[in-house]
Formats: structure tokens, sequence, C-alpha cells
């Protein structure tokens, strides 16, 4: 598939996503992930990466910036996001999703969010994402093609980098 098209799937998906568990939509981090579903796709969207975003001299990176930020118009009800990083996962045997986007909350609208599902209130697809070191919510749906996770804009930025 081609990357543009890609994108706006995953784009179409993860506020699906946003909006079944919140009820609205959030803001985007900027940063947007490709997860390849063979060796070949992984070839072809690295070497797209390497022409649309600045290179990396930090062996630790993850999510790349975009020589140009990627648009994608609102489109119905789906807002309008501007994507300025880019991450290509390579294969995962357990992650046959398309990929994924980062949405964000200011912090004090984050803790109580992050509240309300330790204390086991149910929010569709949601829960808090379990890797060390991180301070995620992941939004799931097995119908949905992607994932969507939400954070502080202060997350969402340390992850660019792989920690």
């Amino acid at each position: 598939m081609q990357l543009q098209n890609l994108i706006q799937k995953i784009h179409e998906d993860c506020f699906v996503l946003c909006t079944q568990a919140l009820g609205k939509y959030l803001p985007v981090a900027g940063n947007i992930g490709i997860f390849c579903q063979s060796e070949n796709d992984f070839d072809i969207y690295t070497k797209i990466k390497e022409e649309i975003t600045y290179p990396s001299d930090n062996p630790n990176q993850k999510y790349f910036e975009l020589k140009i930020p990627i648009i994608i118009r609102s489109s119905g009800d789906v807002p309008e996001a501007t994507y300025t990083h880019l991450y290509i996962r390579k294969p995962h045997i357990n992650s046959p999703e398309a990929g994924d986007i980062d949405f964000v909350l200011p912090v004090s609208e984050y803790l109580q969010l992050k509240r309300r599902i330790t204390n086991g209130e149910k929010i569709e697809g949601a829960s808090i994402y379990d890797r060390p070191g991180w301070d995620n919510i992941e939004i799931r749906n097995p119908e949905i093609d992607a994932l969507a996770y939400i954070s502080t804009q202060e997350m969402a930025e340390k992850v660019r980098v792989k920690f």
C-alpha cells in the first residue's frame, strides 16, 4: 500500500478508536508509526523514510522528523491533523495492526483519565500501556487495524527516542 494511503487509513482508524473510547477527538502529538507486516514492506518504507525525514546520528532514534510535515485534511467529522515525526517498525508477530498515532492531553486531564482506568472504570478499548518507563494509555479494538496512544505532550516527545 502506498505510504500516503496507509497514513490516511491509520489516521482515520485512530480517530475512530479515540471517539469510541472517549466520545471525542483529541489533538495529535505529531507522531505516526507504520507497522510493517513483512521484511519487504520494511525495506520499501525504510527507503521512503530516508528520503522524507531528516537523518539522525542518534542510534536510539525511533521517530524521525519529517522534512515536510504530513497534513491529513479533515474528512467528514474527522479533524485535520499534522504529523511531524515518522516511525517505521519492523514486522512483529504479535502486532498485526497497520500502525499507530499518539494523541495528547494536558497533564491534569491525562492523570484523571489514567486514574479512571486504573480504578477499573470501563473505557472502551483503553488500558494502561504496560512498558517500563512509558506512561501511555493504549486504545485498541480488534476490528480496527491500528492502535491509538494517549499521553502528555512531554511523553509523546520522549517516545521519539527509544528508552
